[in-house]
């Protein structure tokens, strides 16, 4: 079998030309071995039909083998010129002849030193792109995390609404400036508070070296 690749034949066929000439060469030997099976049927029953005669089915046997193998190796050679010809003259696409998808780059021909170029800034621009959408994600999932924080910030805003207006029914005054006051007193309470516990624990270590 032809060791070239034969990549443009294979390009237009669909197929490598060694592959189609396997495949022909396999059905030729398959064909062979069973008209061999089918002569060795014959021969068989022509000696059933002879009386007296020797000749036992093993020695029909062996006989066929070697006529399969003298038929074999007559095939192969047969088979060898065979395929030359058709991978030189049927299966092979002369060096002058330009595929039509390929007639673009007799148009813009570049070497390989652009292609090189143009894979390396293709390969920047998909991890650009990639970044990009990675980016994107992350926008969107800070987008959804905002819209949860402005849905319950909207809750809480709604019930401070609710309470000032139950503290205005009752003449509390304004919820905002009451709740302003409040958070100062409980901080002037915790001063005082942690003031007291000082003085506590001053007061115990004073105890204990009494």
């Amino acid at each position: 079998m032809s060791v070239d690749p034969m990549v443009y034949e294979t390009q237009f066929f669909g197929f490598t030309p060694q592959t189609c000439m396997l495949r022909v060469y396999i059905a030729f030997q398959d064909y062979l071995f069973e008209m061999m099976l089918v002569v060795e049927g014959v021969m068989l029953k022509k000696l059933d039909a002879i009386p007296g005669c020797k000749v036992s089915p093993s020695q029909i046997r062996k006989c066929t083998e070697k006529f399969l193998l003298f038929m074999k190796e007559h095939f192969d050679k047969l088979f060898a010129k065979m395929e030359e010809m058709l991978l030189q003259l049927v299966l092979n696409i002369p060096k002058n002849v330009l595929l039509p998808e390929d007639r673009v780059q007799e148009q813009y021909p570049y070497s390989e030193e652009e292609f090189q170029a143009l894979q390396e800034e293709l390969r920047q621009l998909q991890q650009q792109c990639r970044a990009e959408a990675a980016l994107e994600q992350a926008l969107r999932a800070e987008l959804e995390e905002q819209k949860v924080v402005k849905a319950e910030l909207e809750k809480i805003l709604q019930c401070f609404d609710g309470v000032e207006s139950i503290c205005r029914e009752h003449g509390a005054g304004n919820f905002r400036e009451s709740f302003a006051l409040l958070t100062q007193n409980s901080k002037k309470l915790q001063d005082v508070l942690k003031d007291v516990e000082e003085k506590s624990k001053k007061m115990k270590q004073g105890d204990q070296l009494m």
